[in-house]
């Protein structure tokens, strides 16, 4: 996206074609707007305004619709920028740990990081290659209301020792594609494990091996209404002295120990520990919570006897143990009437909506399948949702 299709629409005109499309945005029809509004304004600022409403529609999910309805964007920034909720509970602990801080955002995207770190009184510095995107990010802390300024440059060139923190968000994507192997980040793994040195945080991704955090860092999994967002690396004045870390948000339950619990049979619960927990390596913690047990040492889920109300998990009161073969499993769901079935598994190799389509639940009654391995033998327990919030 070119940098003049932003600034354009920052001028008197420019924001009145961008009103005008926003007020009309229907999605689907882009093509009509574009249409009808070229008839009476400039085409190249037609295309930059309703590329701009479409995206911002996009962006109502991630940011709110009040703030989404005042941002710039670009595609790429917007599919990587980070959601506010997660960038908010960031720039709490490092405003936090470090009061006023002057903070740099390495690879600062659109802003999204920035606003939340400027919200929380920190004074931010952006640094950004791609001029398009670093023209959105300044923009969207002028929309905002917000102090705080952003840099064309790449985030090797910058010094970063004349602020108290540096926040980084190494780019993951080569070729359009998502890049896992996080020596293939750019900028470069040793760059970042060179800030790391310092006072830092760098946004990782959730699979980031727990062997590849150094030493006195701490690896902090997050999770947002139950989706594991990302992992935040968190080295000197920000780290807190604990190696692995599970968040969940939007409630800000965080687990950082793994207490050693027993193996045993089904209770007459299972908890499904979140996704962050199990990333973290914490599942045990859920067990300790529920005063419950490892149903396989090896498997992340945990059963009890007793409902405990705990946001670190879901929780299913087991009904039955269902044979795990295709053909009692059809007659289990033909007996029952189940029409809405949700399949769960760990540590059994099958695809559930495969397994879903081969059963062909037709009924009226709803239920949860969930498969796992004990020990050698794969086993399943008809199950039925229940509520583990505190009342």
């Amino acid at each position: 996206m070119d940098p003049s299709s932003i600034t354009s629409l920052l001028t008197a005109p420019g924001d009145a074609v961008l009103a005008e499309a926003c007020a009309a945005f229907r999605p689907g029809g882009e093509l009509k707007l574009v249409e009808q509004l070229r008839r009476r304004y400039d085409a190249a600022v037609v295309t930059a305004a309703v590329t701009q409403a479409s995206l911002r529609h996009r962006a109502a999910a991630k940011f709110g619709a009040e703030d989404a309805a005042r941002m710039y964007f670009t595609p790429d920034g917007l599919e990587q920028a980070t959601r506010t909720t997660v960038g908010v509970h960031r720039a709490a602990r490092i405003a936090g740990t470090i009061p006023g801080a002057t903070v740099v955002d390495l690879g600062c995207g659109i802003g999204g990081d920035l606003i939340s770190a400027a919200r929380a009184g920190l004074r931010v510095t952006g640094v950004e290659r791609d001029p398009a995107t670093a023209a959105a990010a300044q923009a969207n802390l002028a929309a905002l209301g917000l102090p705080g300024e952003v840099l064309v440059g790449d985030a090797e060139a910058q010094d970063v020792t004349q602020y108290e923190a540096v926040f980084a968000d190494p780019a993951r994507r080569a070729d359009g594609k998502r890049v896992f192997d996080h020596n293939a980040y750019s900028p470069p793994w040793s760059f970042i494990t060179d800030l790391l040195a310092g006072t830092a945080c760098v946004k990782v991704a959730p699979g980031i091996p727990h062997d590849a955090v150094p030493d006195g860092v701490e690896a902090e999994w997050v999770s947002d209404a139950g989706e594991v967002k990302e992992a935040a690396l968190w080295s000197g004045k920000l780290y807190a002295g604990t190696s692995r870390r599970a968040t969940l948000l939007p409630g800000g339950a965080t687990v950082t120990t793994a207490p050693e619990v027993d193996s045993g049979p089904v209770g007459q619960y299972i908890y499904e520990p979140d996704g962050a927990v199990v990333r973290a390596g914490l599942v045990t913690a859920v067990a300790a919570a529920v005063d419950g047990w490892l149903l396989d040492p090896r498997i992340a889920y945990v059963t009890g006897s007793s409902l405990v109300a705990t946001p670190l998990a879901a929780a299913y009161e087991v009904i039955e143990e269902v044979r795990y073969r295709e053909k009692a499993l059809r007659a289990w769901v033909r007996s029952n009437g189940i029409g809405t079935l949700e399949i769960k598994k760990r540590g059994v190799d099958f695809d559930p909506a495969q397994l879903r389509k081969k059963l062909a639940p037709k009924g009226s009654a709803s239920a949860t399948l969930i498969v796992t391995r004990i020990g050698r033998d794969a086993v399943a327990y008809s199950c039925r949702r229940v509520s583990t919030q505190a009342s």
